[in-house]
This record gives structure tokens, sequence and C-alpha cells, in this order.
């Protein structure tokens, strides 16, 4: 809503500003195609190491999971704490300020699993398989 004259203004910025890729963008794009493989090497292996620790805290804390073959998250299964996912999550958020996602939220199936990220630095994600453990342990008492 707004005056016509303002309103064909702003249609011609908005047109040409998302059209096309800025100028800059599309050379940024160019050198991480031409010059990133070592980088994409070194991240990966980074998120690998991530990924095998989570597993490894969570199949220790007897939470099902299977290893991922694509991005940065896990699914644990959350199923024998008695709790669903959203119960789970709110509370490990409440108590021990880690934040999950219920696996609710993926559909029907998710339920009785919840999203864990491993983007953070390995030292945040010490501490976060920690509470969790924690959290988890206080459920099984």
């Amino acid at each position: 809503c707004g005056a016509s004259e303002i309103i064909d203004a702003m249609l011609k910025v908005h047109q040409y500003v998302i059209i096309n890729a800025p100028s800059i963008s599309q050379y940024a794009a160019i050198e991480a195609l031409e010059n990133a493989d070592d980088y994409i090497k070194e991240k990966a292996s980074i998120y690998d190491e991530r990924r095998k620790y989570i597993i490894k805290r969570l199949k220790e804390m007897k939470l099902k999971c299977y290893a991922p073959k694509g991005a940065f998250y896990v699914f644990p299964s959350i199923k024998d704490t008695g709790l669903n996912s959203k119960e789970f999550c709110d509370r490990l958020l409440k108590e021990e300020k880690v934040a999950a996602v219920p696996g609710y939220e993926f559909g029907e199936c998710g339920e009785g699993y919840i999203r864990c990220s491993y983007t953070l630095p390995m030292d945040k994600i010490e501490v976060a398989m920690n509470r969790i453990e924690k959290f988890v342990a206080g459920l099984r008492v």
C-alpha cells in the first residue's frame, strides 16, 4: 500500500537489487570455486571430528544414534527417556541451557528424536554433551 509514484520507484529499486547477484558476490563465488578445495577439506575434517565425538557421547548415554552421511546434524532417539521430543527439548533448554530441535518438527516420524547440530566449536559441543548427559542421567534415576 502506498502512493503509486513511491511504489513504482520501490519496484524499480527492488527489481535491480534482486534480479542478479551483485558483482562482489560473483567475484566471491569465482574465488571459492577456484581456490577453496583445501579450505573445504579442512572444514570437512573438523565437522567429521565433531560428528564422531557427538555420536560417541550419545551412545555412551545409551541414546541410539546413527552416523549422518551429510549435513551437520545428528538425530538421536530419546524414546527411552519417557519424554516426547517437545518435553525433552523444553526441559533440556530450561534445566541445562542446551538447545535442541524436537523431532516432531520434522514430521510424524520424527517424534521420539531430537536434532542436534555440531556447527559450534568443539569446546562448546563438549559442554553441551556434558549437560545432556547430566540431564539424561537425571531422567533415568
